[in-house]
């Protein structure tokens, strides 16, 4: 079930007042529980049982990783069925084609991939399940994750998967992120009041989600259709620019407009969902925009990849090998085509050599704007929207060939379609120079403040209700 979709508008007010019709956690969380399932099998009931499946045994074995006493080698058993079916499953819902192709014939990746279906986000809750596992077996000989202690009896037990089955489920963050980790969601299930509502930050990011997706990222989606091959090989090469940044402007708007969406959504039911974009093409460095750009993503490699690697804790050469080892990771997370792979080890390629050039030198604290930030921040913007091709083209020789368009082709303009995507990219400009401007911002009063944000909220809801492109999927959810 799409957030934008008839569907979900008539969904949302059914589970918002079954939710709050009862007043005990057990019943909420029930309901929140059985909704998530119903949004996530409505379009595909076959997709259910692989999600109760993961659900059912990432649960069993942290009961198990919690239990006090429990034997160090069921421990190691334990853990080792959660995350061997964890990756086993993502291993070849996902990538079953992808390893044929390297190590069969191109015939049976395409048997694959036709007779295997892709489970809508199922990277997201695959990572949701290490997340729970991994912190039950660090956490279990302290007495448990927060939010989730080891049951001491049935009735406790119930409860405990109770939790469980409705942290993997939430149907906010279901399918696109961001990506919850447990340590910070299950301490917050419990019972909710309709009076505890945090109305005014659930209405600004709902409304501001809404309109990145559904005015900017659906409009830019038609405009950016000619970014195919072989379409854009006619194309002048001042358009073949704004296709490269109309893209870049539309994966942001896309992806951060279902953050902000799943955030409101998780507010009106008493939850607090993690920050998942602040404001990326802002960034001076790579390595600033992975601290801006999918942040949920990033801090569970840190979490689960990087650090239990080594980290930085064993000189350099083993840094730069974590670092491009889980960037080439974190591009096949997103799909199982060389080109993410590319996409991921261009990014920690470029993570290794900042690192390298920063080497012996503390870092600077930003303070306001100079010519040279901005001048880094332009650069960095521009490497990363040359290498959000290899989302759009994943065969590498398109990439190449549309570069080479760059060069090669022609002057002059297509006037509408420049128009078009010019238009729908200024809002993801005027939001970051809003931002950019919170220093100013600061000295407002806030009643000044309050007046400006309800004039820009109220003519966002106008311009959603009068703009709104043609309604499409979000681009993560075939990560």
């Amino acid at each position: 079930m799409l957030f934008n979709s008839w569907s979900f508008a008539v969904f949302l007010p059914v589970v918002f007042a079954l939710h709050y019709a009862g007043r005990r956690a057990g019943w909420q969380v029930g309901v929140l529980t059985l909704a998530s399932f119903v949004f996530y099998g409505w379009a595909d009931p076959g997709l259910l049982p692989l999600l109760a499946a993961s659900t059912f045994i990432n649960g069993l074995c942290a009961q198990q990783l919690l239990t006090p006493g429990m034997p160090p080698l069921r421990r190691r058993i334990a853990l080792g069925l959660a995350l061997g079916f964890n990756l086993g499953a993502l291993a070849f819902y996902k990538y079953a084609g992808l390893m044929a192709a390297l190590f069969l014939s191109q015939e049976w990746s395409e048997a694959l991939k036709e007779t295997v279906p892709l489970p809508i986000g199922i990277s997201f809750y695959t990572f949701q399940g290490i997340s729970l596992v991994m912190e039950s077996w660090w956490d279990g000989p302290k007495g448990g994750i927060p939010g989730l202690p080891a049951p001491r009896n049935a009735r406790e037990a119930g409860w405990f998967h109770a939790k469980v089955w409705f942290f993997k489920a939430f149907f906010p963050q279901l399918v696109a992120g961001p990506i919850v980790k447990a340590g910070e969601f299950l301490w917050q299930i419990g019972a909710k009041r309709l009076a505890d509502i945090d109305w005014d930050g659930a209405v600004k990011k709902l409304i501001l989600g809404f309109f990145l997706k559904m005015v900017v990222a659906d409009n830019l989606k038609d405009a950016t259709a000619a970014l195919r091959f072989p379409d854009f090989t006619a194309l002048p090469r001042l358009n073949l620019v704004a296709l490269l940044y109309g893209f870049s402007f539309q994966i942001l708007a896309d992806f951060a407009g279902y953050s902000l969406i799943a955030q409101g959504l998780a507010k009106l039911f008493g939850y607090e969902l993690p920050l998942n974009f602040t404001f990326p093409y802002l960034s001076r460095s790579i390595t600033e925009f992975w601290r801006r750009w999918h942040i949920s993503l990033s801090t569970w490699l840190r979490m689960y990849l990087y650090i239990p690697l080594g980290g930085n804790r064993h000189g350099e050469v083993r840094t730069f090998a974590n670092l491009f080892l889980v960037m080439f990771l974190g591009g096949l997370w997103h799909g199982a085509a060389w080109s993410y792979a590319v996409w991921g080890t261009a990014h920690g390629l470029l993570l290794a050599l900042e690192r390298l050039a920063s080497r012996g030198r503390k870092p600077e604290p930003v303070a306001g704007w100079t010519w040279l930030g901005a001048a880094q921040a332009l650069l960095v913007f521009n490497v990363v929207s040359v290498l959000w091709l290899l989302f759009k083209l994943p065969d590498l020789a398109h990439v190449g060939k549309f570069l080479a368009c760059l060069g090669q082709n022609p002057g002059g303009v297509q006037p509408r379609e420049l128009y078009v995507i010019v238009l729908f990219s200024l809002p993801v400009g005027l939001w970051h120079g809003w931002n950019a401007l919170a220093p100013r911002r600061a000295t407002w009063s806030p009643a000044t403040l309050r007046r400006v944000e309800i004039t820009l909220y109220a003519a966002l809801l106008f311009l959603l209700v009068t703009n709104s492109g043609s309604a499409g999927e979000f681009i993560y959810f075939q990560f």
